[in-house]
């Protein structure tokens, strides 16, 4: 590891987490403790502390900063708990550090989750959270995920409250939608 990292791992915490009222500690430490550039393509290790989304494979991102802060302390994770992080190697990796048993999902049918998780967390855009990452909630389950379908995106939190979802809208946010999620446009009159 690298000081030069260490230095922009614990800038980045300060001037684009905390700064965004990211305030649970657990995840604050979890961020200084897991290096971000561990998870960037070959020789792009520089910009894993940029404010910036980074393809780390062909139409996967990781979300800023920023975002995955504000997501993660959304779903107030607890240790214990289970994740299904799907496409979301850094949320994975700050869940684990806290104490989830965490399942990465990043490879085929992304919409595939089964089980009951009590955390569920996308580090992409979709056009609208497929009803398979909803049905694969716990009771009390959460899922949080960026929906976009224009411009701008909206980072949602989806929670299972006995027999229904309940969602609200968090923040805005502008990732690029993930590869086979992109809307699906047509002509209309």
């Amino acid at each position: 590891m690298s000081v030069e990292f260490t230095a922009a791992r614990e800038i980045m915490v300060d001037s684009q987490v905390r700064t965004q009222d990211v305030t649970d500690l657990a995840i604050i430490d979890a961020m200084r403790a897991f290096p971000r550039e561990s998870l960037t393509p070959a020789g792009k290790g520089w910009l894993a502390y940029a404010d910036a989304e980074i393809e780390y494979a062909p139409g996967r991102w990781m979300l800023r900063p920023r975002d995955i802060g504000k997501l993660l302390q959304a779903l107030a994770p607890k240790p214990s708990e289970s994740a299904l992080a799907i496409a979301a190697p850094y949320a994975a990796a700050i869940l684990e550090r806290i104490g989830l048993t965490v399942s990465r999902l990043d490879a085929g049918d992304l919409t595939a989750s089964s089980g009951a998780w009590d955390i569920v967390v996308c580090e992409g855009a979709v056009t609208a959270a497929p009803e398979s990452w909803k049905a694969a909630l716990a009771p009390n389950g959460r899922l949080a995920v960026v929906e976009r379908d224009g411009p701008v995106g909206h980072a949602m939190l989806y929670v299972r409250t006995g027999f229904t979802i309940g969602s609200r809208s968090l923040f805005d946010s502008t990732p690029p939608v993930l590869a086979g999620f992109e809307a699906r446009r047509s002509f209309a009159l």
